[in-house]
């Protein structure tokens, strides 16, 4: 199921830019998008599977092969295997900009970060638009759905398209098994992590358990007997791949003690239950790591749905005045959130005193219900789709 809202966005992009890359995780669905906008421009497109060794052959010499297709649009799959094709591609773009082609030459996939994909080639700064696709949205499924749609079931399921659409829950659960020991086996060796697949499932497993916390290097290399900088490093890895977030603190000029490290969230939801072996939302429900689990569904549905010129970060500081996530806006506003599960939701004092401390503007509780209300004069309670509805207004 491809969305029309992806469609608009990497057409608006294609329209604008010589070259755009569609990042993100590996069977989130890239190359079936890819595929579509091919049959929506108005131009004849080639498509290169560069996992495909007939695909990577073709581009032993990639700028003869480029140039005999002139005034195509070129789609590079798995392009983090071929880095040195950014300077290339810089070079065909900067001649056919002369020649008064302005945009859509180039689309590449790739499974990693941009960062990642830039430490290892050429850049292509002011002729190439980054965008990501992430695992189904809770925005675009409302979208899509409208009324069908079940957000419990998203939030159970996580978004990844053979997970969300399978038939039954078992299924769902089996897809994400296999993905999970396919991703650790077989696709990351690929990809070039030289890490053992055995270790590194283990501390996918850890990292699940402290989804929602902040990250502790130290405590973490004690339980899995390895030294903090390599912690640091498998971290960074799963980060690099789509895997894991790391929401930064808030690094505001105030006179506190602050702290530095990361939270860090298991993007998916449905990775994360099986990662917990929780299979249904009865056993969500009743699990300990049920806060965790949504407030890490919220704030990654909330930083896919936001756009770049907004900022986003989480504050704690040292007598553990705390607020959930921080949103600057394009306006210079000052959103602060607290995410909670129920119906009924109940403020703590630190959570007033951290928005003092960091000039909140608009102050907000996200919670599981459809419906909003003002909690105070200077809070408010609102639902997680409607909140959602309320960033894109504002993007």
């Amino acid at each position: 199921m491809i969305t029309r809202y992806c469609q608009q966005q990497l057409l608006e992009a294609l329209n604008a830019m010589p070259v755009v890359a569609l990042l993100g995780p590996r069977q989130v669905g890239k190359t079936t998008l890819a595929l579509s906008i091919a049959q929506l421009v108005q131009k004849e497109s080639v498509y290169l599977d560069l996992e495909s060794d007939a695909d990577s052959n073709k581009l032993m010499d990639p700028e003869v092969y480029i140039k005999r297709h002139p005034g195509k649009l070129l789609i590079l799959d798995e392009v983090q295997r071929k880095p040195d094709l950014f300077r290339i591609l810089r070079g065909i773009v900067d001649e056919r900009k002369r020649n008064g082609e302005r945009a859509g030459h180039f689309l590449l996939l790739g499974s990693a970060s941009r960062d990642l994909l830039q430490q290892s080639s050429e850049t292509l700064a002011g002729r190439i638009r980054y965008l990501e696709l992430t695992p189904f949205s809770s925005f675009e499924l409302q979208l899509t759905q409208k009324s069908n749609y079940n957000l419990e079931y998203r939030w159970l399921t996580g978004g990844y398209p053979d997970s969300y659409l399978s038939n039954n829950l078992k299924n769902s659960w089996d897809w994400r098994r296999d993905f999970i020991a396919t991703y650790m086996e077989r696709d990351l060796p690929n990809m070039g992590v030289n890490i053992p697949s055995t270790q590194l499932n283990r501390f996918w497993k850890m990292l699940a358990h402290y989804s929602g916390q902040q990250i502790n290097y130290s405590e973490l290399g004690r339980s899995m007997e390895l030294r903090h900088t390599t912690i640091k490093n498998y971290l960074d890895v799963l980060t690099d791949f789509f895997m894991i977030r790391q929401l930064r603190p808030w690094s505001g000029n105030i006179k506190k003690r602050l702290v530095k490290s990361p939270k860090i969230y298991v993007r998916d939801s449905g990775l994360l239950h099986n990662l917990l072996n929780i299979f249904s939302l009865d056993d969500l429900l009743a699990h300990p790591a049920v806060g965790g689990s949504w407030e890490g569904f919220v704030i990654e549905n909330i930083l896919n749905q936001i756009s770049s010129r907004w900022q986003y970060s989480y504050y704690r500081s040292a007598t553990q005045n705390e607020i959930d996530l921080i949103l600057e806006t394009p306006e210079s506003e000052i959103w602060a959130i607290e995410i909670k599960r129920n119906s009924a939701p109940r403020l703590g004092r630190g959570f007033y005193e951290a928005c003092n401390d960091v000039g909140a503007t608009h102050r907000w509780i996200i919670n599981a219900s459809v419906d909003r209300y003002p909690l105070s004069e200077e809070i408010e309670v609102i639902g997680l789709q409607e909140f959602l509805e309320l960033i894109e207004s504002k993007n």
